[in-house]
């Protein structure tokens, strides 16, 4: 192990944390969210508040994903969403990308067996053919091991941007007008929902926002419109089971009403 691994795992066991059964036991499951979105920022300012490079972040915020899928699935939330690498992200250092890239690689190799043991479905979205092969031979593997697991979806959302999405679903929309087997009067929103990378898929409930910034980052764009908000200041690599259970618990105690009033 090297010096810099061994910092790393210093780090991370100091700040890993069990969840207390107290702020367990206030959670009302039969009012927690079907889905839940996250937006994994603050890799980069981990690293540097600790004078460690950006991967020893980026590495961080795997150890923190794989804590949250845990408790997701132990929660019995079905549908985890998940912003991993945006189509901006391209514009980074390519050092980075490329170890952004690796990262991908090795965790779905190194996590995939326990992944589908614990039936949890890998769904990849994005613009995935303009991953690195090795990713995308990867994610396509995932896929197929698990695509009939059903005690969690995670959707890793990969080269993935809101406009992205909404541009390609037009684009197939149109390709069936000109073929005719669609008219736009046909078109509703419908008919979008069934053409985003998340067709047959709920809408988020609850958005998680950590790092502190009021900014969506091109993610879900079409499909947040109702989806409740929840911003944190603490870092990604931070985040743990007991922040989640916050944020769940928060969501459990609003109203949710979809632009109507309350009968």
């Amino acid at each position: 192990m090297s010096l810099l691994e061994k910092m790393f795992t210093t780090l991370f066991l100091k700040r890993k944390k069990v969840v207390n059964p107290d702020l367990l036991r206030q959670l009302d499951k039969s009012k927690l969210p079907k889905h839940v979105a996250i937006i994994m920022d603050g890799n980069g300012r981990w690293a540097a508040r600790r004078g460690l490079p950006r991967s020893a972040g980026h590495q961080a915020g795997v150890e923190s994903l794989r804590s949250i899928v845990e408790i997701c699935c132990e929660l019995g939330i079905s549908i985890l969403t998940v912003y991993a690498f945006s189509t901006e992200n391209w514009k980074r250092p390519q050092e980075e990308v490329d170890t952004l890239m690796n990262l991908l690689t090795q965790y779905l190799q190194n996590e995939i067996n326990e992944l589908h043991r614990k039936n949890i479905k890998i769904n990849p979205i994005g613009r995935l053919d303009q991953l690195p092969e090795s990713a995308r031979k990867e994610l396509e593997r995932a896929a197929d091991l698990t695509k009939n697991n059903n005690r969690l979806i995670l959707n890793l959302a990969l080269n993935y941007g809101g406009r992205a999405e909404i541009v390609d679903a037009v684009k197939v929309i149109s390709k069936k007008i000109a073929a005719g087997t669609l008219s736009p009067a046909m078109i509703t929103e419908e008919t979008i929902a069934e053409h985003l990378y998340t067709r047959n898929l709920p809408d988020p409930d609850l958005l998680i926002r950590p790092s502190g910034e009021y900014r969506i980052s091109n993610f879900l764009l079409w499909q947040i419109a109702y989806t409740e908000f929840w911003i944190t200041e603490v870092l990604w690599p931070e985040f743990n089971s007991e922040h989640l259970i916050k944020a769940l618990l928060d969501y459990t105690n609003r109203e949710r009403r979809f632009g109507g009033l309350k009968i």
